[in-house]
């Protein structure tokens, strides 16, 4: 697997273009696991020009900070009927959000379990 500098339309941004060898991975949810990997990756190598090994300098006050900005964008886009605004907005949240869980030394894995112990309160419950 090889990645490329992070690049969002072309110039160095939020998104990460992603050259892999993953195929059915790269399309479900199993991509985040891999995107976490290349975040880490990023967090720890820092290379010059990464998005990403910037927002890690920055530290996980402006990582939050970009968080809520993106947040705020997403529920801006949920309003709007371009479904595809909302899906650009969603996915430059997601990423963001796992930035800053990598920050914060909490894995994904870390979030999934709580959402199914959620889930299996909820079923109970109902």
């Amino acid at each position: 697997m090889s990645q490329d500098s992070d690049n969002h339309n072309g110039s160095t941004d939020n998104n990460l273009t992603i050259k892999s060898d993953l195929g059915a991975d790269c399309k479900d949810a199993r991509f985040l696991n891999y995107l976490e990997q290349v975040i880490s990756e990023r967090q720890k190598s820092s290379p010059l020009g990464s998005y990403t090994a910037k927002l890690f300098a920055a530290g996980p006050l402006q990582i939050a900070q970009k968080v809520g900005e993106e947040a705020v964008e997403t529920v801006i886009a949920a309003l709007g009927k371009d479904k595809q605004a909302l899906a650009n907005e969603a996915a430059d949240l997601l990423y963001h959000l796992l930035v800053l869980l990598t920050a914060r030394d909490v894995a994904l894995a870390d979030v999934i379990t709580v959402l199914r112990e959620r889930h299996q309160c909820q079923s109970i419950k109902e």
